[in-house]
């Protein structure tokens, strides 16, 4: 079936669709029909229809080994007799609430997924299928906190989304874990998930054959490593979308996660009264954290955080065996069609958690040249000050060629979302990524979001909460087009878009859903999506002014090559 492009019709009917108090569970308002059932390999679900989608949540794809067994691969669910009730999403994994905004979970049983297609779905009839990864910097997020329907309903697909282990349970390595996935755990769930739907999404009307994979922030990083193992997730996947990941962002080698002084575990470990000294025996030190409450392991888990993130997916092992990097140079990576980007002001969003949750030593004032130097430069670029003074002046300087920007949380941030080494979530590095990956994939396209109505209080940052800087198009401020009412919080209640933003919001799922069912993005009545060359091929996603422009430009990209090249 064709999708459905004409904004205005869309537009209307998601105004009418969205009248409901309470998007994560059923009830008798919400809920048309509780009478579907569907055969999986594990046992038959019942799901519900909800916001113009069938839906099935919380179906166990995996059985997590916890307690006493933990950090070991998935492994298969257990079967069920009778009728398993699929209306509510299952627990989100173990994680620390964040920033004010987000959850606490102390669940390590949490091994589900979700899917959606649309309620008026035929039999027979044979959807593209889209598998969300969820963000959270791999210490946080969850399958619970996003609506699928949008991307079902208007896109025509059957969507897909999955828990998966994270922190310390899922992206951390240990000498005593298995050598071959050692610190992959995380990535490990999430292909056992992939590999549920090849046996199970046809039942739900779902072609095997035409999967793509997409997440954003930690979600995309992720999407990257699956990229980077060919050898492991070939016939998972037939396309990918990136959104804010750059896959040329450094991670740390399996040996240094084991040998490192400031190794994670040897941290996790300590915390809670664990063995690290040389002499310990390694068996016994893991036998010893297997003992541990989850909340005390989430609590060393926090105390040995530190920066914009500190866990991470690790190479060298099987679970992803080489860099990026290496990847690009060798072209041993998955050869799909690529959609990839992010958004204008993505580090806005830390720079304003740097203001609003202070930890350590910071200044009186963070908008002086003081801060830039003493505080902004070493939290954005690491302690290095090689760079310090080229990186002050091109952007606060005032000689000839020099930007000349008065120093606030808004130009701190900015300069940072244009490239920033200590995270993967940055312009140019998208823009390296794709110069990088293109010459080896059938087509990539790229895409920068810049709403700068893009709600964030209430989304990104908690209800009641303002850095005191104009924020802008920040990192995953574009969720909300895609999934509606997102707040990073099971309650799904984030604040309605704006006329203009929700009519981006159609087009931008117009576009997403016609990749996933072709591998190109372009959709009749839609501006024209060119395959990324470089220049001025990357398509602009700003209300009414969708085309293409030069992003490395915008971004400064040449000057940062000159630093980081």
């Amino acid at each position: 079936m064709k999708i459905r492009t004409h904004a205005l019709v869309i537009y209307f009917i998601l105004l009418s669709g969205l009248a409901f108090s309470c998007y994560g569970c059923a009830s008798s308002s919400s809920v048309a029909n509780s009478g579907l059932t569907i055969m999986t390999d594990k046992g038959t679900v019942q799901g519900v229809v909800r916001n113009g989608v069938q839906e099935f949540r919380g179906i166990p794809y995996a059985a997590a080994p916890i307690g006493e067994l933990r950090w070991a691969l998935p492994q298969p669910a257990a079967p069920w007799e009778g009728v398993k009730d699929a209306s509510n999403f299952g627990s989100a994994c173990a994680q620390q609430a964040r920033y004010s905004l987000t959850q606490e979970s102390l669940d390590e049983d949490c091994l589900t997924l979700n899917v959606s297609r649309p309620a008026d779905w035929q039999p027979g009839e044979k959807l593209p299928v889209l598998f969300w990864i969820h963000g959270g910097a791999f210490v946080g997020g969850s399958s619970s906190l996003y609506r699928l329907d949008k991307l079902a309903n208007q896109g025509r697909m059957v969507v897909v989304s999955a828990n998966y282990r994270l922190g310390a349970f899922g992206f951390m390595a240990h000498p005593a874990f298995d050598t071959a996935t050692n610190g992959g755990y995380g990535l490990e769930d999430q292909r056992f998930a992939m590999a549920w739907v090849q046996r199970n999404i046809a039942a739900f009307g779902g072609d095997p054959d035409n999967v793509t994979i997409a997440g954003e922030s930690s979600g995309g990083g992720a999407v990257c490593m699956h990229l980077l193992s060919p050898e492991r997730v070939n016939g998972l996947f037939h396309k990918a979308i990136v959104q804010s990941a750059g896959c040329l962002q450094p991670m740390p080698t399996i040996q240094e996660s084991l040998t490192s002084s400031s190794a994670l575990w040897k941290q996790v470990a300590a915390n809670v009264g664990c063995d690290t000294s040389a002499t310990a025996d390694s068996a016994a030190s893991l036998a010893c954290m297997r003992g541990k409450k989850v909340a005390d392991i989430l609590t060393a888990q926090g105390a040995a955080s530190s920066g914009v993130m500190t866990f991470s997916p690790i190479i060298g092992n099987n679970t992803v065996p080489r860099s990026g990097t290496d990847a690009a140079k060798s072209g041993n990576l998955m050869k799909v069609p690529l959609l990839m980007g992010g958004t204008r002001d993505e580090l806005r969003l830390y720079a304003a958690y740097a203001v609003l949750f202070p930890t350590g030593k910071q200044p009186d004032n963070f908008f002086t040249k003081d801060a830039v130097y003493n505080f902004w430069l070493p939290y954005f670029y690491g302690s290095d000050t090689t760079h310090y003074d080229a990186i002050y002046n091109h952007y606060f300087g005032t000689a000839e060629g020099q930007l000349g920007l008065a120093i606030t949380g808004a130009t701190v941030g900015s300069m940072a979302s244009d490239r920033a080494p200590v995270v993967g979530i940055n312009n140019c590095l998208y823009l390296k990524t794709s110069d990088a990956f293109s010459p080896w994939v059938p087509a990539l396209y790229q895409f920068e979001f810049a709403d700068k109505n893009a709600p964030v209080l209430g989304v990104g940052i908690a209800k009641g909460m303002d850095p005191g800087f104009e924020l802008g198009a920040v990192h995953s401020s574009e969720l909300n087009y895609l999934f509606p009412k997102l707040s990073n919080t099971t309650a799904i209640d984030g604040p309605d878009l704006q006329p203009t933003s929700q009519l981006l919001a159609d087009q931008m799922v117009a576009y997403w859903a016609a990749f996933a069912r072709t591998g190109t993005p372009n959709v009749s009545g839609l501006p024209t999506w060119p395959v990324y060359k470089g220049g001025a091929t990357v398509m602009l996603l700003d209300p009414g002014n969708i085309g293409l422009y030069d992003a490395s430009t915008r971004h400064q990209c040449g000057f940062w090559a000159t630093i980081f090249p």
